[in-house]
């Protein structure tokens, strides 16, 4: 049986590489079927690398922290039954070996990895053989916001072995404006006036942070650095606006209290507030199915397809958000056992790639905190967001054929944050107080 190959796996339509974050195997070590090899990382998820067979590990052809393209074999495996010849590893670091009876152990090259040659990418940021590398994602931002070959040369880079990152390219846009391009050639001075040596040009220092004594500094973790960015272009990228209303959900609230035990004995799943939310969310986007869309340059286009994206917390206390496939399909017993499977295998750190990608509109219920309401940031490309505050018992006004009266009521604040470039007040507005009506007028008498 020839030698398995392990590739870099794609992770998703809109990933090309993937970060190799921990080796769990050394060349020489045995591997069983499905037994994690490696852990890698994206832009969008953390995930583990299975062994396809039951083997020996060969050779491991990069290192940790080494960004690497999809479709790039990063390993290979000789198959039990096989005689293990274990070749030493590009990735790892080697010790000389001395020559047996004297002759010398002739290894095999191992082929270097070049980064593949995509068409999308500016010729003239692809590395020669000599060149600088730059990953597809650097390469592709450098090509979106004009970033010429030379300026990219004089990134510093903070990567492994001083590659350039994505975060030291978004850092050097964010002062490209405040820096001043110097001419390559001195002026020619007429040979009449007298020789003038250039005066350097005056540096002033960084200013150093004085934070005091008294203060802790923790570094941001990958997935924070990534939520900050995410957040940040989305705020430059769209107009936000945000419309409130609050929504009398006392039926609601009565209906769960009463089938909850029935509906956990008969479904094996606890029912909470958040498929009944997702309910009317899905109810109110086929009546506006423009809040249901994404903008692309002078383009809007409208998902058919209903996608809910959920936020969710993590116990380190970063944000993922999981999607509910084709959520307009499901009844409310596939909806709860969906949202629940997501959320316990989010903060488990074991969601897929494909569980977090392709959302269309997104819930985030800040009740969960006890917050009564939020200004939501939208999650890009989708153009709205919802989120649900925290259910309070208060004193409303009740319309009744015997006229009007105060009595308790649960009540709960709605706030919808939309992109105004494509959504206006009344769209957005109309769409919130839509999932409101759809809250109010729940069936009490509904069965499960």
């Amino acid at each position: 049986m020839p030698t398995v190959e392990l590739i870099m796996p794609k992770m998703g339509e809109s990933i090309m590489e993937a970060t190799i974050l921990r080796w769990l195997k050394q060349p020489g070590e045995q591997v069983e079927t499905d037994e994690t090899i490696l852990e890698i990382a994206t832009d969008k998820v953390d995930s583990e690398i299975p062994s396809p067979v039951s083997g020996t590990i060969q050779n491991l052809l990069f290192k940790e922290n080494d960004v690497v393209e999809v479709g790039k074999v990063i390993a290979t495996i000789l198959p039990k039954g096989e005689e293990a010849i274990v070749k030493p590893s590009p990735a790892l670091p080697q010790e000389p070996q001395a020559p047996r009876n004297g002759t010398q152990t002739v290894v095999d090259p191992v082929p270097s990895s070049a980064p593949a040659e995509n068409p999308e990418f500016e010729p003239s940021l692809r590395p020669s053989q000599n060149e600088r590398f730059y990953s597809p994602l650097v390469r592709n931002i450098a090509s979106q916001e004009n970033i010429s070959k030379s300026e990219l040369e004089s990134i510093t880079g903070s990567g492994a072995g001083g590659r350039v990152t994505k975060d030291d390219v978004m850092n050097y846009l964010s002062h490209r404006g405040q820096k001043h391009s110097v001419p390559d050639s001195t002026p020619q001075t007429p040979a009449s006036l007298p020789h003038i040596e250039p005066v350097p040009e005056r540096k002033e220092p960084e200013p150093v942070a004085d934070y005091g004594d008294n203060v802790e500094i923790v570094e941001m973790d990958r997935m924070r650095r990534l939520i900050a960015d995410h957040m940040t272009m989305s705020k430059r990228t769209s107009a936000h606006v945000t419309s409130f209303v609050e929504a009398d959900v006392t039926e609601m609230v009565r209906w769960r209290d009463r089938i909850k035990d029935a509906f956990e004995q008969k479904y094996r799943e606890k029912i909470t507030f958040t498929p009944l939310f997702m309910e009317a969310v899905i109810q109110a986007i086929r009546d506006f199915p423009m809040i249901n869309a994404s903008v692309n340059g002078h383009q809007i286009l409208i998902r058919k397809d209903i996608n809910l994206g959920m936020a969710t917390a993590l116990p380190n206390g970063n944000l993922i958000v999981p999607v509910i496939q084709n959520a307009d399909y499901l009844n409310l017993v596939g909806l709860t056992k969906t949202v629940n499977s997501l959320a316990e295998r989010a903060r488990k750190n074991q969601l897929k790639p494909e569980e977090i990608q392709g959302g269309t509109f997104t819930l985030t219920n800040v009740g969960t905190f006890g917050n009564v309401m939020g200004t939501p940031i939208i999650n890009q490309p989708q153009v709205a967001i919802l989120a649900t505050g925290a259910i309070r018992k208060k004193p409303a006004v009740i319309e009744t054929p015997q006229g009007d009266a105060i009595a308790i009521r649960q009540m709960m604040f709605l706030s919808l944050s939309y992109d105004h470039r494509v959504v206006d007040g009344f769209l957005g507005g109309s769409f919130l107080r839509r999932v409101a009506d759809y809250l109010e007028d729940f069936d009490p008498q509904r069965s499960i």
